[in-house]
């Protein structure tokens, strides 16, 4: 099947994949990388409007590794898994420091960058650089597994190297300076758009007749994983006090934990902890608010708003400060305090 599914795949993404978006048509190792971060577990839609500012403002990976960490994050505000900002910024100054600003040009060195893990650093490698070396995101996993079909459980460790074995084998073997970056792109183009988790559209599909899922009329039965994530629940109680010209006070979230290194309401485990930590004649003008279930990888955050409205900025005795209203706009926070935050 190897050769006769690599031609498919590369006829099939030059005649009907995708070539408009903002991080295609480019060998730039810069911007692959930075789509490929973006879009992990995020929508391509999500990520349109986040690719064009973050390169308006770091147009380059120099810019990005010599930009203070909160610039950073206050431009991936709202994307969330804010990691990846993190790691996004660690890896830029390590291309920087050990590698001269020139992205190293093999998956295996790319791979020893932060953040950057075995599929990351494939699809850098060969779309920029040809290299014949598999891409496994998830997408890719649910082509090659219904393709083949690959029924062995990817929970295993062993199953899901056997299915990198697989893919590997799968890849075009000639002129892989244009074949590799054409093939690539077009398995994550089929995930995306025609072998899709619900609603398969199997009839346009160039890969249809060798599909084994397909001849078995089963193709939501690949890939198999059962081990499912647990999640898990959390209520928090956050402080949103305010003075009359508009400041709010934010402190600055620690590492590792919800919203590590944002800007954020100071948060608490309770309605009476909350109001222990204020000073005696504060504690009177606490009005609750409603409650927001913010839905994060893992668990549920149900967080409950007490806002305090003050006159004038007065100390508060808690970590952080009062920020100004024209200041906390630019900074890292996460989504809902944003939404909390921003006028109506």
């Amino acid at each position: 099947m190897s050769a006769g599914l690599a031609a498919r795949v590369v006829q099939w993404q030059q005649a009907h994949g995708r070539h408009d978006l903002p991080w295609q048509n480019t060998r730039d190792p810069y911007r692959v990388w930075l789509s490929e971060i973006m879009l992990q577990q995020t929508q391509v839609v999500t990520v349109l409007d986040y690719f064009g500012r973050f390169l308006a403002r770091f147009p380059d990976v120099a810019a990005l590794a010599a930009a203070p960490l909160d610039d950073v994050l206050g431009i991936w505000s709202g994307l969330g898994y804010y990691s990846r900002a993190r790691n996004l910024h660690r890896c830029a100054q390590a291309v920087v420091a050990l590698h001269g600003g020139a992205f190293p040009r093999s998956a295996e060195q790319l791979q020893s960058l932060p953040g950057i893990g075995r599929s990351t650093a494939a699809a850098v490698a060969s779309l920029c650089f040809g290299e014949r070396v598999a891409i496994l995101d998830g997408n890719v996993k649910r082509v090659l597994t219904r393709a083949l079909g690959y029924g062995a459980d990817l929970a295993s460790a062993a199953h899901e190297r056997a299915l990198w074995a697989l893919a590997t084998d799968l890849l075009p073997l000639d002129d892989l300076a244009q074949a590799m970056p054409r093939y690539t792109q077009g398995v994550m183009d089929l995930g995306a758009t025609l072998c899709m988790a619900r609603q398969p559209q199997c009839p346009r599909c160039p890969l249809a007749d060798l599909c084994v899922a397909r001849a078995q009329g089963q193709p939501q039965r690949y890939p198999v994983k059962t081990r499912k994530l647990k999640r898990s629940a959390q209520s928090l109680w956050l402080l949103w006090a305010r003075s009359e010209d508009g400041q709010v006070w934010l402190s600055q979230r620690p590492t590792p934990g919800v919203w590590a290194g944002l800007y954020c309401l100071p948060l608490f485990d309770s309605p009476d902890e909350l109001a222990a930590a204020l000073p005696e004649p504060q504690r009177s003008s606490l009005q609750p608010g409603a409650v927001l279930r913010h839905v994060l990888t893992h668990k549920d955050l149900y967080l409950h708003p007490v806002q305090l409205q003050l006159p004038q900025a007065l100390p508060l005795g808690l970590a952080g400060g009062w920020v100004a209203a024209t200041q906390w706009p630019v900074l890292g926070l996460p989504a809902p305090i944003r939404k909390w935050l921003a006028p109506a």
